[in-house]
């Protein structure tokens, strides 16, 4: 199917000058935004689509404009060193060959959604490339929005909705509740993200939701009914147009004959090297045009030269951005070599290259060796592809590296260096002194990014454009594994990989020695735990797999039981997993109320619209309990049993130190830490979690850690006090809010002084513990009057700590890890109220996060001598889950809980509590 790219130019730009630094050419013009331009386009032409325009916005009002005086009034004019950028920018897009439309009386929007609808019309894939959210109302089949800078893309109404809470098609209506400082459209005061998306979810449309304004109460409510009369008008603003008169349609749009002589003075003239050399076929390639960003590599004898990077910028450290040279060993000698300089260096990045993703089944096809900058190797065992010569034996390449891979005092360097660890593991390689991972590099660096992988990296801190997996592997149905990549397409994919890692760790590492706090987190905390976490993933859990199957028969039977339920209710039979089915009994049959819509405007069957219509009829009840019993069935008891490892017959997770920002880890395949708890059938699910015969599932799970940490950062003496006497914490709150001897307490006391406990820490407001408690809202309020008088100082810690995020930016935890508050200056009072929460609430969910880490290091280190008595199995949350043996029981209960217990020191004491049993569930 033929492709369209439409690039939204003056976002594009806004965003390379906010998000590059002030980089400059010799001459000292200006140059970071151009810089990201440029290589924003020279990616979308490698990849050769059939049409592409770039779009602008042109000179003078629009029908905004008219519509609304004050549209974009609050601007700021562009700064001078962002406007000299504009031209030259414009020149190299006509020199490129790339359209450039601009439309009088409509934006760069409106001529994009234009193309964008008629493209998708004629049957064409397009792609709209923009980092602006309004840009998701046109999401739908053939109609997909990639953000280059980010990486993030939107291609259908499920990624809509999972990065927004709404439909695509309901976008304009989320924008219109909101409303957008950007562009000085007024929102509803205090709707932000998650009120507009809840109002759509229930009111399906900015019409229903005015319909339903009366229903809605509080503050937020008020300041609804009082901005309806302009919601009409905000919808219209924030609609994209799809039907502007454009003097050309999608076909016509053509890329052109390039200006190679125009290319050339340009590039020459802003210090775009590698863009230069592309154009005078310095770095010629066998296989693509000169436009791409990286091309294969000049084979010298068994070796490579791979390109230089893009624009060698005046803030980029040459000699991280120069090209590199690759050997591909093939002979005994040569390894010898590179083994030679392993030796001579004082650390060294590796990296291994698989038949598999799943680290735990992966068989090795080959290593990647690098010394120093723009010096790698390639070492191939396991290829098959046609023509490949004779490679050196598995065993004696591993032999010959052995030495240098488990001596500690030799410093190795990875990215996400875990994975491979767990690969030469495997192959009898215990690799110690693994002492640098680029990943938790740039992790510790900035949580807050969405991307630490090594293209986005190389990217970010190098101005390098890597080769990806797809150039030498081929993409979808046809991409073939790495094993059959010829080996000059290897070595130039996985020596580079090598080379890049090595490169990041120069690059980044200055930035973490010049702040102490942070190089302290990378250190002690993040780099100890990696082999920590490897032990871990490779001790696996034993699953009882016919506990499953039993549990799995049970909610079979008691799905029939839903079903026949279902059938009685609606006297006659029907497919319960058919939405049309289910929607023709319930409002074609039934004529209950279709509240809730599909994108295409059909009554939905979705969970939110049985939620919404169970009060009305017995039916959509069961429908939902039938739903709940196949999803546990589906996701866990089914599935799990099937994820065991045959070689271990163990199942085997994998845990992710860079994904929240907050630190927390998280795990995937299974996603063990998100077995539900809530349920008595997702409870059951851990009873299939057991212990080999003679020994024993223990649980260690740290006791109200995150409001002990909150005790700690505020230091209130009350807090403090309640927690040194051991007290039920809740309850001694409650009686120092109510004014009561801890006996006399009731439980509703108690109840209302744990939602203020927990929910202090989460921002919730007097409306939100109201709607909790089910009381009014005003005695709500009182309620955490009388908590902020009896304990002043968790008001002033959080005072404080408001305004450290608006000082400098970011809020810390106790170890010093620093989490980014992007929105703590937004001018959307919303974002900047949830900025504020996050600031009180991160520090403790960090500090939580750090603490379980250390104290993970710290139990590991001390379960070195006793590994065949006792293993870390899980880690969820907050908990420690260890497998031990019956009679070493005793000495673990002692040791473990006092080894977590110490795994920090706060003003208060940090403790454990731990359970026993034959599975997960009796230990919890």
């Amino acid at each position: 199917m033929a492709k369209l790219v439409l690039i939204d130019g003056y976002n594009y730009l806004y965003r390379a000058f906010h998000a590059l630094p002030p980089l400059s050419n010799a001459a000292g013009e200006p140059t970071g935004a151009l810089f990201g331009i440029v290589n924003m386009l020279r990616g979308h032409l490698k990849e050769k689509p059939d049409y592409i325009a770039f779009v602008m916005d042109a000179p003078g009002k629009t029908f905004r404009d008219d519509l609304y005086a004050e549209y974009k009034a609050n601007r700021a004019p562009m700064p001078d060193e962002l406007r000299s950028q504009i031209e030259p920018m414009m020149a190299i897009v006509a020199a490129l060959g790339l359209p450039v439309l601009r439309v009088e009386g409509v934006e760069a929007d409106d001529v994009i959604g234009t193309l964008a609808i008629r493209g998708a019309e004629a049957g064409i894939d397009v792609v709209v490339s923009t980092g602006d959210k309004d840009m998701a109302q046109l999401v739908r089949p053939h109609v997909a929005l990639v953000n280059t800078m980010s990486g993030g893309k939107l291609d259908s109404d499920e990624a809509v909705m999972a990065k927004f809470g709404v439909r695509a098609d309901q976008i304009v209506d989320y924008l219109a509740l909101m409303g957008d400082a950007i562009d000085n459209i007024p929102g509803i005061p205090k709707c932000g993200p998650k009120t507009a998306a809840k109002w759509l979810a229930e009111y399906d449309t900015l019409d229903g939701v005015i319909a339903n304004a009366d229903k809605i109460g509080g503050k937020i409510g008020e300041a609804l009914r009082e901005a309806l009369p302009r919601l009409p008008l905000n919808r219209t603003l924030t609609t994209i147009k799809t039907d502007v008169a454009l003097d050309q349609d999608p076909h016509e749009l053509h890329l052109r004959e390039r200006d190679v002589e125009a290319l050339r003075t340009l590039y020459a003239r802003y210090g775009f090297n590698q863009a230069l050399k592309e154009l005078d076929g310095s770095a010629s390639s066998n296989a693509s045009s000169a436009a791409t960003e990286k091309e294969p590599g000049i084979a010298r004898g068994n070796g490579f030269v791979a390109p230089s990077a893009p624009a060698s910028q005046t803030e980029l450290d040459p000699a991280l951005s120069a090209p590199g040279e690759y050997d591909c060993v093939l002979e005994m000698a040569q390894l010898d070599a590179w083994i030679a300089k392993l030796h001579a260096a004082d650390e060294f990045a590796f990296d291994t290259e698989t038949d598999s993703l799943d680290s735990m089944r992966a068989n090795l096809v080959g290593i990647s060796l690098c010394v120093e900058s723009g010096q790698a190797c390639y070492i191939p065992i396991a290829h098959e592809a046609p023509g490949v010569a004779a490679q050196l034996p598995r065993e004696a390449v591993l032999d010959a590296l052995r030495p240098c891979l488990v001596d500690p005092s030799k410093r190795k360097l990875g990215q996400h260096g875990k994975y491979d660890l767990h690969v030469l593991r495997r192959h009898g390689v215990e690799v110690q002194g693994y002492t640098d991972d680029t990943m938790l590099e740039s992790f510790v660096l900035n949580a807050g990014i969405a991307r630490h992988d090594m293209d986005s990296l190389a990217q970010r801190h190098l101005g390098y454009q890597t080769v990806k997996y797809e150039d030498v592997a081929g993409k979808g149905a046809k991409q073939i594994g790495f094993a059959q990549v010829a080996l000059d397409d290897a070595t130039r994919y996985a020596a580079e990989d090598a080379d890049i890692t090595l490169r990041l760790h120069r690059a980044m590492l200055p930035k973490l020695q010049a702040e102490p706090a942070l190089l302290s987190v990378y250190r002690d905390i993040e780099m100890p735990l990696v082999p920590v976490l490897a032990r871990v993933e490779a001790n696996g859990v034993m699953i009882d797999a016919d506990e499953l199957r039993r549990q799995s028969a049970d909610l079979s039977r008691r799905m029939l039981t839903a079903q026949q339920q279902a059938t009685e209710l609606a006297g006659r039979s029907f497919n319960l997993d058919s939405p049309k089915q289910l929607g023709a009994l319930l409002f074609d049959e039934l004529k209950l109320p279709a509240l809730v819509k599909t994108p295409s405007g059909a009554p939905s069957t979705n969970e939110e619209a049985l939620e919404a219509i169970a009060d009305q009829h017995e039916l959509p009840r069961i429908i939902l309990e039938y739903r709940g019993l196949a999803k546990l069935r589906s996701t866990y008891t089914d599935k799990l049993p099937e994820m065991v490892n045959p070689e271990t017959g163990r199942v085997h997770t994998s845990y992710h130190q860079a994904g929240a920002a907050t630190g927390r880890l998280s795990s995937s395949d299974p996603n063990l830490q998100n077995i539900p708890i809530r349920s008595e059938d997702g409870r059951r699910i851990r009873t299939a979690f057991v212990a080999p015969p003679g020994r024993k599932i223990v649980a260690c799970d740290y006791s109200q850690i995150e409001l002990r940490i909150m005790a700690h950062l505020s230091g209130d003496p009350a807090l403090v006090r309640a927690f040194e006497s051991g007290a039920d914490i809740h309850r001694a709150t409650a009686a120092e809010v109510f004014g009561k001897p801890l006996e006399d307490v009731s439980s509703n006391e108690r109840r209302a002084a744990k939602a203020i406990n927990f929910g202090l820490m989460y921002g919730m407001s007097a409306f939100g513990l109201a709607k909790q408690l089910g009381i009014a809202r005003g005695e709500a309020q009182d309620y955490i009057g009388l908590y902020f008088s009896r304990y002043p100082g968790v008001r002033d810690f959080m005072d404080r700590t408001r305004q450290q995020a608006r000082d400098a930016g970011y809020v810390e935890t106790v170890f010093g890890r620093r989490l980014a508050l992007d929105y703590i200056h937004s001018r959307n009072a919303a974002q900047r109220a949830g900025a504020e929460r996050a600031a009180i609430n991160a520090p403790m969910q960090g500090t939580a996060a750090d603490i379980i880490k250390r104290a993970m290091v710290r139990v590991d280190a001390w379960l070195a001598g006793y590994r065949d008595r006792a293993l870390m199995v899980l880690q969820v949350h907050d908990e420690l889950v260890f497998e031990v043996d019956d009679a070493f029981l005793p000495t673990l209960l002692e040791q473990v809980p006092a080894l977590m217990a110490g795994a920090a020191e706060l003003r208060v004491p940090l403790v454990v509590d731990t359970g026993v049993g034959n599975n997960w569930d009796e230990a919890h």
